[in-house]
């Protein structure tokens, strides 16, 4: 069919169309399906809507067809009755048929996903989650689970409420549970290709790369009291920065390679960028340690972007001072926005990961800002927060399920 050809006009049921809402219960097994289609072909019935559900072993099917025609023997709604009847029995399934018009209710304007991750998830918790979802107007229109382990993740499509008020009663209502809650807008977009960018120290990494140089040089007290001394709002980053590098001074460069042995991969970090990079994401990094570590988390890991602060080396020794430009709270945004204008990514597909307050511009620029086990002023201020120690969790926020990690795994380039 050519494109200036118009295709046929399809059969879409009016409110004022009889419709049989068919469903069948019972334990599965191959071919229900096929069945109960093939028992209703014979009824010259139109299929408007179908959802099926596998629970524990135990299915749900449920079809909206159109009424069959009066008047042709044998193809009154009594006769599809009996005979649907009929064939369940037959299979020892239970089948119950509801008379209305019309296809489904309208969807509500303002569509959203409402990620849940519970380790574990309480019947407490989905009760207080729904509860708040309705108080906002919202209705939900389908539940699917994303994992069962190392957590339990379960999305729900939202419909009738706005994202922002939804992601506002969520939020505090989530921590006050302790559970995690991601609420995102629904739409093409969730589907297009993003750009993922984590901060190092303490989310894609379990250590803090300035401790691990600080052990070699003798200096960890001293170092510890200046992040201490920052952490109370007496030093900002830079200055920080510059106090704590000051201390690793005639340090051997040597020590290089062997902290980059040192280093720790977050549970999950390299299940996270693999799965990411097969579905085509780009991934990078921001961070306010140092590039003789990030290039080689990058070489390692593949990753698309990296940017650290660089440790200024002078025959064979540090120097204590860090050469070129900061990499700052305010320099990991900007940094995220040239990755994102690199990647040819439009900042609402970007999503940013970090656990300090020098993470927190990233996050509010990044489309989706996430939390990772983060001190209490960054999981108030980001748009998710993820509590559980497990950085490919992250993946069912972008509605990546466990299935789909585990056949990435598998999958033979």
């Amino acid at each position: 069919m050519s494109a200036s050809q118009t295709p046929p006009a399809t059969a879409v049921p009016g409110d004022d169309v009889p419709t049989l809402l068919v469903k069948i219960f019972g334990k599965d097994r191959p071919g229900i399906t096929a069945g109960l289609f093939d028992t209703l072909a014979a009824y010259s019935v139109d299929v408007v809507d179908i959802e099926q559900v596998v629970t524990r072993g135990r299915i749900v099917l449920c079809a909206l067809i159109t009424a069959p025609a009066t008047g042709a023997e044998g193809a009154s709604e009594g006769g599809l009755r009996a005979t649907v009847h009929s064939w369940a029995d037959s299979l020892n399934l239970q089948a119950e048929i509801i008379s209305g018009r019309g296809d489904n209710r309208p969807r509500g304007t303002g569509r959203s996903h409402i990620t849940v991750l519970g380790h574990p998830l309480t019947a407490e918790c989905t009760a207080a989650i729904t509860a708040a979802i309705t108080s906002c107007g919202g209705n939900i229109d389908r539940i699917f689970r994303l994992a069962k382990y190392p957590v339990t993740a379960v999305e729900f499509a939202v419909s009738g409420a706005a994202t922002d008020a939804l992601r506002s009663v969520l939020a505090p209502e989530a921590a006050l549970l302790g559970v995690d809650v991601a609420v995102v807008s629904a739409g093409l977009q969730r589907r297009a290709q993003r750009l993922v960018v984590m901060d190092v120290d303490s989310t894609l990494i379990q250590d803090e790369v300035i401790e691990l140089f600080a052990a070699h040089a003798g200096c960890e007290a001293e170092v510890a009291e200046v992040t201490a001394q920052a952490m109370r709002g007496e030093l900002d980053f830079e200055q920080s920065l510059h106090a704590r590098v000051a201390l690793l001074a005639g340090l051997d460069a040597s020590v290089v390679e062997a902290v980059r042995k040192e280093v720790r991969l977050t549970p999950g970090a390299r299940t996270l960028v693999r799965t990411l990079k097969r579905l085509g994401y780009q991934v990078g990094v921001v961070s306010g340690g140092f590039t003789q570590v990030t290039d080689a988390l990058q070489e390692e890991l593949g990753l698309d972007f990296a940017a650290a602060n660089t440790l200024e080396i002078a025959d064979g020794k540090f120097t204590g001072k860090v050469t070129g430009e900061i990499v700052d709270r305010a320099g990991k945004a900007r940094l995220l926005r040239s990755f994102a204008q690199q990647a040819g990514v439009p900042l609402a597909q970007t999503v940013a990961i970090g656990d300090g307050a020098n993470d927190l511009d990233m996050l509010n620029t990044a489309g989706l800002g996430v939390a990772f086990n983060a001190k209490p002023v960054v999981r108030e201020a980001a748009h998710t927060a993820v509590n559980v120690p497990f950085l490919d969790t992250v993946l069912y926020l972008l509605g990546i399920t466990r299935e789909e990690v585990e056949a990435a795994e598998t999958h033979v380039e």
